[in-house]
């Protein structure tokens, strides 16, 4: 059952943003030029930056929500062969050490959608399929050590029998709540995917699963005909249809906020409506129930969810996927975003040191550092990933010049696999025929 929160007075805050828009556009002149209220006509970029951006505070170096990333190895969790380590959960501290918990494959090489034929029960078809969580711990942040598996698959015929992966982690009260993405069955292009949980009186467990998903994709789309393409389906479906993907949690207000990302039943197909896009479900506990806000979804961007407090709102970073990809966004009720910066090479699959998410603060600190995930390729189509550090400055107090200078791209960045053409000496498209003059 999907019970649906009411509205409060803080989702009208939205209103604000789009009386704005209403006033910038009854202000336009006929070439698409602005008035001023002081009369003086401004272009519409110019109109933006004062009304929008408020004008000289947005530049880089004084925008408190712009940063560079600054990427280092890790000491412990070097690439491997054959292994796949990902989607790094939030960080925790306790007893003086760090614990971080992710997505460990090791096998085959996954085949990827393009050889689906191929998945087995020993076969994946990603390198976060036939996967476990596992955890490591660290002194300080740079050299940490494997510790052991989580979180492992659960036997034939339960709700995670396939894979376990993309975990977060929260502490609260001296209980610890490992959330983590999960699926069942044979791995398909139309698979659903949902969030459990398991808890444990200390983070190295032993951890207790949930009797059940404690958050599911809505499955209120019909997909269209047995060829198995996620692409198809008979009409538009909702933005978290099919999957629920990494969770994200912050205590605020009290409750429990889960921040997720959905992915429709007809992603990238011609019925798709949302594409990629984050929503949030509220609790009264860790366990649940957790009830989706009626404004969901909440950011049209982003793909691994970041949120982390900031001081009374809730910060976001939102990569990848969507028309504001690669933004620092912000919302002060925690639902309704709006970007505040654009960033260059940000993490991905970012895992913060976040030491104020579970604290249930009106003030929230931001954040320095984390971890995040690179791709590596061997052998295509095959992938398998590995565990780097990022630091970074989003967080109250002193300005770090250095986090706030934008770097220039050197020359390995055009030419990056991705980037490079293939064949240097054919055009991309066909050349178009020279115009004539006319007379």
């Amino acid at each position: 059952m999907n019970v649906r929160l009411k509205p409060t007075t803080q989702h009208h805050r939205a209103i604000f943003w789009s009386l704005c828009a209403v006033w910038l556009a009854s202000a336009a002149t006929s070439d698409g030029r602005a008035s001023d209220p002081a009369g003086e006509t401004v272009s519409a970029a110019t109109a933006r930056y004062r009304d929008y951006w408020g004008g000289a505070a947005s530049q880089d170096v004084h925008n408190e929500f712009y940063t560079t990333f600054k990427y280092s190895h890790l000491k412990g969790l070097e690439p491997e062969k054959g292994v796949s380590r990902r989607d790094p959960s939030t960080i925790i501290k306790v007893d003086g050490l760090y614990y971080v918990y992710y997505t460990k494959y090791s096998g085959p090489e996954p085949v990827t959608p393009k050889h689906a034929e191929l998945v087995s029960d020993t076969v994946p078809m990603w390198d976060w399929d036939l996967a476990s969580v596992w955890y490591a711990t660290s002194k300080d942040g740079f050299e940490w050590k494997e510790q052991g598996e989580a979180v492992p698959r659960g036997p034939k015929g339960t709700y995670d029998d396939r894979s376990v992966f993309t975990p977060e982690i929260m502490n609260v009260d001296g209980r610890y709540y490992l959330y983590y993405q999960c699926t069942s069955g044979k791995y398909t292009r139309r698979q659903f995917e949902s969030i459990a949980l398991a808890t444990a009186d200390s983070p190295k467990g032993p951890w207790k699963k949930s009797a059940r998903p404690i958050l599911e994709p809505t499955r209120d789309g019909e997909w269209d005909g047995t060829v198995d393409d996620r692409t198809k389906v008979k009409a538009p479906a909702s933005f978290d249809s099919k999957c629920v993907h990494d969770p994200c949690l912050i205590v605020r207000n009290g409750k429990y906020w889960l921040y997720y990302k959905g992915e429709p039943m007809g992603w990238h197909g011609p019925m798709d409506r949302t594409g990629v896009m984050w929503g949030v479900a509220i609790a009264d506990r860790p366990e649940g129930p957790y009830v989706r806000s009626p404004l969901n979804p909440i950011t049209n961007s982003g793909h691994e969810v970041a949120v982390w407090p900031y001081r009374g709102g809730v910060a976001a970073l939102c990569a990848w996927d969507g028309p504001e990809k690669n933004t620092i966004q912000f919302a002060p009720d925690g639902l309704n975003f709006s970007v505040k910066a654009q960033v260059d090479l940000p993490p991905i699959a970012p895992g913060f040191y976040r030491p104020d998410a579970y604290t249930n603060t009106t003030d929230g600190q931001g954040v320095t550092w984390g971890l995040c995930q690179v791709i590596r390729e061997v052998n295509p189509p095959g992938i398998y990933s590995y565990l780097i550090r990022f630091d970074c400055d989003l967080h109250q107090g002193a300005i770090n010049p250095e986090m706030k200078a934008r770097p220039h791209p050197d020359e390995g960045s055009y030419f990056q696999k991705g980037n490079r053409r293939a064949e240097k000496d054919t055009p991309l498209f066909p050349t178009e025929p020279a115009r004539k003059l006319k007379n």
